[in-house]
């Protein structure tokens, strides 16, 4: 299996173009024809020699990989669908699919990126977790969802909200939060990007010390026991200390922290709810995105009918809450589904 250049930094690219006989100086060439050009392919390096371009790709290859489906809602949200292969156990490799989601608002273009094909984490309401863990994806293919997609020249913000964990997989997330960022990549602020986790506590504070990005937090519900039932990662790391941990840094700049909540009727949208959730998030500035909740197959909750009435309870105990609108229901842009029925087949 040749290597990947797509993800290396310029560091690392010098150090390949040394090793295959190019000069130094061809690892920014090879930084430029990735981040900037684009290229598909090393035959379109063409300032670089074409000695260097044979050797290069006796080892090596882009590593970008194409979608093989793509479905398009009416409201012009757009998912599509990739074929990965993830080193599940060292030596053992195995296919599978991930997706990602472009959401056009306006002048906006957000891409919702995957992590992982797969979920470790088992949320009860989440189709990604329903498939169990099918392997980290690597720096090449997460990058792919940015390069590969029709919509590569147009992006204006990104989610880390896709399928996976994000911090279950930190030091190849990180690694392409720096190919976005850097001058020599794609030169985002990191206020363009977003990561959300369910609160993986040791890699969040990494996140919140080694970067700039804002944070999402897939809170759901305050009350410990009963987050537990559908998010089995209460366990290990409990809300109340993720919130706490938090605490601990400023929101009050330009960097924002907001809490996912999925209003589910009659399990987390009552009025103690909202006071416990009032209670929990005192004295931290942030915002709450009620969420409603894209049905999946043999779930037995329903988003409740009266959000306004749960928003009216958070927003007169203090907190900033807001209703997200739901998009690409008509193509199921949950995470999980599409992939889910390629995998089965």
């Amino acid at each position: 299996m040749k290597e990947r250049l797509l993800g290396k930094t310029p560091e690392e690219l010098k150090a390949v173009a040394l090793e295959v006989g190019l000069p130094a100086f061809a690892g920014k060439q090879m930084a430029q024809w990735l981040y900037q050009k684009r290229v598909k392919s090393i035959d379109g390096m063409t300032n670089l020699s074409k000695q260097g371009r044979e050797a290069l790709k006796e080892r090596y290859e882009v590593g970008m990989i194409a979608p093989i489906d793509v479905q398009t809602s009416k409201d012009g949200t757009r998912k599509y669908l990739f074929p990965v292969s993830c080193e599940l156990v060292p030596g053992k490799w195995e296919d599978s699919f991930i997706e990602a989601v472009m959401i056009p608002d306006q002048d906006r273009k957000t891409l919702c990126v995957s992590s992982q094909a797969g979920c470790k984490m088992g949320c009860k309401f989440c189709m990604t977790g329903r498939q169990g863990f099918h392997g980290n994806l690597r720096p090449a293919d997460i990058l792919s969802q940015y390069f590969a997609i029709e919509e590569a020249g147009d992006l204006t913000n990104t989610v880390f909200m896709g399928m996976g964990e994000p911090l279950d997989n930190w030091e190849n997330v990180k690694r392409v939060i720096e190919v976005l960022t850097a001058d020599w990549g794609l030169a985002w602020s990191p206020k363009r990007i977003t990561l959300s986790t369910i609160g993986v506590l040791p890699k969040l504070k990494q996140f919140l010390d080694e970067s700039k990005c804002h944070l999402a937090v897939s809170l759901h519900n305050p009350f410990p026991e009963e987050r537990e039932q559908l998010m089995p990662a209460q366990k290990a790391w409990s809300i109340t200390e993720v919130v706490r941990l938090i605490k601990q840094y400023d929101f009050t700049g330009q960097r924002r922290v907001s809490f996912e909540y999925t209003v589910f009727e009659g399990w987390n949208n009552s009025p103690r709810h909202a006071q416990a959730l009032v209670k929990l998030l005192q004295h931290l500035e942030c915002r709450v995105n009620l969420i409603r909740f894209h049905r999946i197959p043999d779930f037995p909750y329903e988003t409740g009918q009266d959000m306004e009435g749960f928003q009216k309870m958070l927003q007169e105990g203090g907190l900033t809450a807001t209703i997200r609108a739901s998009r690409g229901e008509d193509i199921f842009a949950a995470c999980g589904l599409l992939a889910g029925k390629h995998q089965e087949q």
